[in-house]
């Protein structure tokens, strides 16, 4: 039972940080008005973190008859704010590039430790929770190209 409990643990917070990676995608999208490059980027990592939360959905029936995790109201709020707020004064490629880039950097940080810390995890669980996080180092290293 608590290696079930920690597959579902894994899989909410791999859910919740692909959803909370597109929310932040789709508010910074909005701000993008004469960089069509840039836009595609954010599309295609849309897409990615689309992609796995779709995994998280399919794998999670084996764990529970429950839906995964997501970013609840109030989060969706507060990266809707924090973007707003980041970006009153500035919202170049450049500045929405750095700001995606933060957020993302979080959740390697999240991911990793979640990797380090539940090396007995399914290891159906195991792979996603990688993908997401090699997914997001390669996330970074395309918006480096934007700052």
């Amino acid at each position: 039972m608590e290696s079930q409990n920690q597959n579902l643990n894994i899989l909410d917070e791999v859910n919740k940080g692909a959803t909370m990676g597109m929310d932040a995608i789709s508010y910074v999208s909005e701000k993008v008005s004469n960089d069509n490059e840039f836009k595609n980027v954010l599309d295609t990592e849309y897409n990615k973190y689309k992609e796995i939360s779709q995994r998280v959905n399919d794998l999670y029936d084996q764990y529970s008859d429950k839906k995964p995790h997501e970013t609840n109201a109030m989060n969706k709020m507060m990266t809707w704010y924090g973007i707003q707020m980041k970006t009153m004064t500035d919202d170049t490629t450049s500045k929405l590039s750095e700001l995606l880039m933060q957020g993302t950097n979080m959740g390697i940080i999240e991911g990793r430790r979640l990797l380090n810390q539940n090396q007995d995890a399914a290891s159906d669980v195991k792979n996603i929770l990688n993908d997401f996080v090699v997914m997001q180092e390669d996330s970074v290293e395309t918006l480096k190209k934007y700052l």
